[in-house]
C-alpha cells in the first residue's frame, strides 16, 4: 500500500529529467542522481504477507529493493541476494528495515555460478526456517550500437544471469517450497517490444517468459504457482551501468502513454499481489507494468 493521496498517473514522481551519468556495472543506487525511490518513505504495509518467507534476488536496489521493502512491511520475513560490490546498498536496506523492526537476511553471492545459486537458496531456507516465495529479479542489460558489438562474453553473461540462474534457483527451491508457494520471475517489456540496441537482453527476457510458463505447468502439480512480471522503463542502476547509452539517459522512459519512467516502488505492488493468497488463482500468467508502452 502506497501512503500517498491520489495523483495524476502522468506525474513525474521526482523524475523530471535524468542527468547524463554512468557507473561501472552493477551500479550503486545511493550514488545515482536522482536516487531512485524504492518506497523507503512512502510504502506502508497492512499485513498482506504475514507469515511468508521470501528470497529476492537483486534485492539491494531498484525493483528488487522496492519488493524487499514492500514484502517486509507487509509482514514477510525476507532474505536478499546481491553481489559483494553491492554491499553498500544492501547494508542501507538492512538498516532501513531494521528501524521498522524487520530483520532482513543478507546473502551475498554470484548466482551466475550454479553452485552459488543453489547454495543461496539453501541458506535462505535455513535462515528463514522455510521458504515459500521466490522472487527471481536479478538481471544484466548492456546497450549496443550494432549487432557485431555483442561479444560471446556478453552473450554468455546475459544468459547465465538472466536465464540460467533463475532456473538453477528454482530447481533447488522446489525441494523446500510447500503447497501454496509462489515463484515470481522478472522479465521486461523487452519481451514483447524489443529494442534494437538490447538484442541479447530482449532475447533473454523472452526466454524468461517461456521458462516461467513451462515451470508453471510443471510445478502446479506440487501446488506451486509461477508467474512473471514485465516492468517497463524504470529508473534503476541497471540503466546507468551500461543498460543505456549515455545519450539515451535524458529521455529514458518517454516512449509510453505516461511519457515517463517509473519509480521502483510503482512496480512492487504486483509482486505483493502475486506472493499473497489474493493471487491464489493466478499462475502461468504474465503481468505488464509498463505505463502503456505496448500501445505506443
Amino acid at each position: 500500500m502506497i501512503d500517498k493521496k491520489m495523483t495524476d498517473p502522468r506525474d513525474k514522481r521526482g523524475l523530471d529529467k535524468f542527468p547524463v551519468q554512468q557507473q561501472e556495472a552493477p551500479g550503486i543506487q545511493s550514488e545515482m542522481n536522482p536516487i531512485p525511490d524504492s518506497g523507503e518513505e512512502i510504502y506502508k504495509g497492512c499485513g498482506r504477507l504475514k507469515g511468508r518467507k521470501a528470497l529476492i534476488t537483486g534485492g539491494y536496489s531498484g525493483i528488487g529493493r522496492a519488493v524487499a521493502i514492500a514484502f517486509a512491511r507487509e509482514g514477510a520475513e525476507v532474505a536478499i541476494n546481491y553481489l559483494e560490490s553491492e554491499q553498500k546498498d544492501a547494508d542501507s536496506l538492512k538498516e532501513l528495515l531494521g528501524k521498522d523492526g524487520a530483520e532482513i537476511i543478507l546473502l551475498p553471492g554470484d548466482i551466475r555460478k550454479e553452485e552459488d545459486a543453489k547454495r543461496i537458496v539453501r541458506e535462505a531456507n535455513d535462515k528463514l526456517n522455510g521458504l515459500d516465495v521466490l522472487v527471481l529479479n536479478t538481471a544484466v542489460q548492456r546497450a549496443i550500437y550494432g549487432l557485431k558489438e555483442i561479444t560471446s562474453e556478453q552473450l554468455i553473461n546475459t544468459f547465465y544471469t538472466n536465464v540460467f540462474s533463475p532456473l538453477w534457483m528454482t530447481q533447488e527451491a522446489v525441494d523446500f517450497m510447500p503447497e501454496g508457494s509462489s515463484i515470481i520471475f522478472t522479465s521486461s517489456s523487452e519481451f514483447y517490444k524489443p529494442s534494437q540496441n538490447l538484442t541479447d537482453y530482449a532475447a533473454s527476457k523472452y526466454a524468461v517468459v517461456g521458462l516461467s510458463r513451462a515451470l508453471a505447468k510443471d510445478l502446479i502439480q506440487q501446488g506451486i504457482r509461477v508467474n512473471t512480471v514485465c516492468p517497463g522503463s524504470t529508473w534503476t542502476p541497471l540503466e546507468i551501468s551500461g543498460g543505456l547509452k549515455k545519450e539515451q539517459i535524458p529521455g529514458h522512459g518517454t516512449v509510453n502513454l505516461m511519457q515517463r519512467a517509473a519509480q521502483p516502488y510503482e512496480i512492487a505492488g504486483i509482486y505483493v499481489f502475486l506472493a499473497s493468497e489474493e493471487a491464489s488463482f493466478a499462475t502461468c500468467s504474465t503481468y505488464s507494468v509498463d505505463g502503456g508502452m505496448d500501445t505506443v
